[in-house]
């Protein structure tokens, strides 16, 4: 590809040929990620301003820090209970009144937020017997009761944090009220495979009857987050050019009354609206009742798929570990997730100790199924890092792999920081990071045709091939909103790699 600069065509902002050779600045954006590797300072400098393509695995509750959930706390005179280890409703004592303790006792202020996120974890503060994986999913309890009613300001805060990382997408999973509650209604009944025709049959009709409502509030939801960015305003904030879209979450922790429902109100909203572009399932996988209806929610996902085969699926699988969980539990999840229709795989962390691992794998080169790789998440809450980590085992196998964040707030992370520990703890180098920031847009669930040929990046498609300034590029872009996010990309990776200059320091540094 050529250096791009920006025209209108067809009617579309496309980017146009420049006179600027590729590969030379490719060249030296990956002398300097190599010379400043062992600098973490100048590091992450220049990976912050790395253009990068999509996140794709983002829970839109985890992805808010514990600061912004004390905020609204505060402000809504809620308290922290007597342990300070939760947030909780009023009213209570004046020193446990979180709008007071912020300002009062910033000490013990601290102490909450390193109970509701796994900060102090991370720093070896806390009890000694808390795991990290306790830790994490502890939390979502702990602050649970400052998260509703806040949702365009939790929306507003991923977009922004997309923009600040230079996201040209973001995929959040992001489950509206209406449906949740529709979930949690859910009769505690038996339910098992031969049942779910029956039970299709008869919640459909109450289903779709909330989904205008939901569609409705999604989209006053939107408005409002866009709204507080300033979006469409000369003081518009980072993140009002991201484009976003939805994933909705099905629940694998709960009765399987509520499981089915959380996945039927999934399909169905995904079919009717188009900013919801997939499904997904969540919750601790080691959890007793996630491992004993695995087999239960892989039939659900089968026969929903059989119902609306336009709606595309990933699922979290293999978040697991040796030692989390008996080595029995290894054996075939991400297997069985991909036979029952997964795209993409969330997290994979378990791929070695899966019994058919070298089948698996080729599975998944050959059918372009990618893995959703999240570095801190898995550090932090399965202690897997560094050489334990499969990352270079997909990439060996030729395994598509994205980066991406998985709860941001909560594991104290974001986007640049995943890119960073890539390259200090994997060894990963410019061109391995630019080929999945490609590959968070490539096997993103936008629609749209690629705009590259085959999966190989570089190579556009043959409307684009001569110059994506052509006319007949243009259609095609004007056409297709992925190639568009991709063309997009790749104008501001050019412009990342030309502006070099400005990221050289004038003594060098340690990793020189």
């Amino acid at each position: 590809m050529r250096a791009l600069a920006w025209v209108i065509a067809a009617g579309v902002l496309l980017p146009a040929a420049a006179a600027h050779a590729d590969a030379a600045s490719e060249a030296a954006a990956s002398a300097l990620i190599d010379k400043v590797s062992g600098n973490p300072a100048q590091l992450r400098v220049v990976l912050q301003a790395m253009p990068k393509g999509g996140d794709l695995h983002n829970h839109l509750g985890g992805s808010v820090y514990a600061e912004d959930f004390l905020k609204v706390a505060a402000a809504k005179g809620m308290c922290a209970d007597e342990a300070i280890s939760r947030i909780v409703p009023g009213p209570c004592p004046a020193e446990r009144q979180i709008a007071a303790m912020a300002v009062a006792d910033p000490f013990t202020y601290a102490r909450l937020i390193d109970a509701i996120s796994t900060r102090g974890f991370q720093k070896g503060i806390g009890p000694d017997l808390v795991s990290g994986h306790s830790q994490f999913f502890s939390s979502f309890g702990k602050f649970s009761p400052a998260f509703p009613g806040e949702t365009p300001r939790w929306l507003a805060d991923a977009y922004a944090s997309a923009g600040r990382n230079n996201l040209v997408y973001l995929e959040l999973m992001y489950n509206p009220d209406r449906l949740s509650k529709y979930m949690a209604e859910a009769a505690d009944e038996p339910l098992d495979a031969s049942m779910l025709a029956a039970s299709y049959k008869r919640e459909l009709p109450a289903l779709e009857a909330l989904l205008g409502d939901t569609m409705a509030d999604v989209t006053r939801n939107d408005a409002e987050a866009r709204k507080r960015l300033g979006c469409g305003t000369k003081a518009a904030r980072t993140g009002c050019d991201v484009a976003v879209r939805y994933l909705y979450s099905g629940m694998r922790g709960v009765a399987p009354a509520m499981a089915w429902r959380s996945l039927l109100a999934g399909f169905a909203l995904v079919h009717r609206d188009p900013r919801f572009v997939g499904v997904n399932i969540v919750m601790p996988e080691d959890d007793p009742v996630a491992l004993r209806d695995y087999d239960l929610h892989m039939a659900m996902f089968r026969f929903l798929e059989a119902k609306y085969p336009d709606v595309k699926v990933t699922m979290h699988a293999g978040e697991l570990a040796l030692g989390l969980v008996p080595p029995l539990d290894l054996e075939d999840h991400i297997a069985k997730a991909i036979g029952a229709g997964a795209k993409r795989i969330g997290h994979g962390v378990d791929i070695a100790y899966e019994k058919a691992a070298p089948e698996t794998l080729a599975r998944m080169a050959r059918e372009g199924i990618a893995v959703e790789i999240n570095l801190t998440s898995n550090a932090v809450i399965l202690g897997v890092e560094g050489g334990e980590h499969p990352l270079h085992l997909y990439r060996a196998m030729g395994v598509p792999v994205t980066l991406s964040t998985d709860d941001e707030g909560v594991l104290r992370s974001d986007m640049s920081n995943e890119y960073v520990r890539a390259v200090t703890q994997q060894g990963l180098h410019y061109g391995d990071l630019k080929e999945m920031t490609r590959a968070g847009l490539e096997y993103a669930f936008v629609p749209g045709a690629s705009l590259w040929r085959g999966h190989s990046f570089g190579q556009p498609v043959e409307p684009c091939a001569a110059s994506l300034a052509d006319a007949k590029c243009g259609a095609f872009l004007s056409g297709n909103e992925k190639a568009r996010l991709q063309a997009r990309l790749e104008s501001n990776l050019d412009a990342f790699e030309q502006g070099l200059g400005r990221f050289e320091t004038k003594q060098g540094s340690k990793g020189d």
